[in-house]
């Protein structure tokens, strides 16, 4: 729970915590370490851990129980930014966000500088939608405001956020005919 205080009104915000991030039914998911970005691709995508899993192995690099690397998932969210991403036989659009996205601008001495915005900062301007968001050594998932992440981690709202990506699902169109 953090307690915000704003114009003398005291906000109680609370960083719930989704159980599905840290409870995948699955053999794979009990065996392996280091899978956040696994855990977030699949609890961001609705897509079983294998399926997640396997998509991160092919297009991320990522070598079992040893995580992957932050430089191989941004070089392909440049691609799938363009391409899209089909996972599971679901196809997403997504886009990078922006600096203006996942930094704060402030004024320091009479100068403008930016800063990465904490955790925090970034559910508040982002309470509707699907992010994939990387912290510092480590990868969640922000839908509808809420975090999907380890229940340890509920209570670091001020881990700094080093790029998000958002998560759309494309709507299939079919033709019909008799209309």
């Amino acid at each position: 729970m953090l307690i915000l205080r704003y114009n003398n009104k005291i906000k109680v915000m609370y960083l719930s915590i989704n159980s599905n991030y840290q409870s995948f039914n699955s053999q794979l998911a009990k065996e392996e370490k280091n899978d956040c970005v696994v855990r977030s691709l699949a609890t961001a995508t609705n897509v079983q851990y294998e399926t997640a899993h396997k998509f991160a192995e092919d297009f991320f690099g990522r070598i079992n129980k040893r995580g992957t690397s932050n430089i191989s998932i941004a070089a392909q969210m440049l691609r799938f930014e363009t391409t899209g991403i089909e996972i599971g036989n679901k196809k997403f659009t997504l886009r990078i966000l922006g600096k203006r996205e996942i930094k704060n601008l402030y004024k320091l001495k009479g100068e403008q500088i930016w800063r990465k915005k904490t955790l925090k900062s970034f559910i508040q301007g982002h309470q509707q939608g699907t992010y994939m968001v990387m912290v510092a050594g480590h990868a969640l998932t922000v839908k509808d405001g809420e975090v999907l992440d380890w229940n340890s981690n509920k209570f670091l709202p001020t881990r700094k956020v080093q790029a998000a990506y958002e998560l759309n699902l494309k709507q299939e169109m079919q033709l019909s005919l008799f209309e």
